[in-house]
């Protein structure tokens, strides 16, 4: 199965992507026309999950252009592969720092921080390349909290899904649809919120 966060064609997807990023979640461009039912009112209630968390010492990984990492409070840390989507997210960022960096590779002490959050991140990993970022999240960090994106009725729980940009441009990303029952047995934690559309659960050591 091929890489995610360390392949470079994928790399330069995201950081081409970085514009038009929050399209996707705000139901614009090319999204304008999806039939999503209920989307825009869930995206607000997964905005208001996300304020709602504790404040903490966060890391983001995978902040992409910090449309969740905003709500975080407390101190944030926002990483990314990507510098367009570093610049998105540090100019939303109220009290913390976004930084270029390597999800498998977290350039931070162990437990540098009190949490660590990934939205959209985790659904794309591969076995090997989840189970690193797995330990490299409690590494650095007691709790875990991530965000993806839900396993509706007759859709596929794992794809190789075609992106097309604005440019028209295309390229080909793993994905994987879970339920909030499958997500959190897979980091070892409990459900904390269960939607039509997004899905999260978080765990702790």
């Amino acid at each position: 199965m091929p890489s995610f966060a360390r392949d470079p064609g994928t790399a330069a997807y995201y950081e081409q992507r970085a514009a038009e990023y929050d399209e996707w979640y705000e139901s614009l461009g090319r999204f304008a026309a999806r039939l999503r039912p209920g989307w825009d009112a869930e995206v607000d209630d997964l905005c208001r999950f996300v304020h709602a968390l504790e404040p903490a010492r966060t890391l983001d990984v995978a902040c992409g252009s910090g449309f969740l990492t905003r709500h975080l409070r407390g101190f944030v840390v926002a990483l990314d592969q990507s510098p367009s989507m570093v610049a998105l997210t540090q100019r939303r960022l109220r009290n913390g720092i976004a930084l270029r960096g390597d999800a498998l590779d977290l350039p931070f002490a162990d437990d540098a921080f009190e949490r660590v959050f990934t939205g959209h991140f985790y659904g794309h990993l591969p076995p090997a390349e989840r189970a690193t970022f797995l330990g490299e999240a409690r590494r650095v960090a007691r709790e875990l909290i991530v965000v993806d994106t839900a396993l509706r009725p007759g859709e596929h729980p794992e794809q190789q899904q075609e992106r097309i940009l604005n440019d028209g441009s295309r390229h080909h990303v793993f994905k994987r649809f879970l339920t909030v029952e499958q997500l959190a047995d897979e980091i070892g934690g409990q459900p904390v919120l269960t939607g039509d559309w997004f899905v999260a659960a978080a765990s702790s050591r």
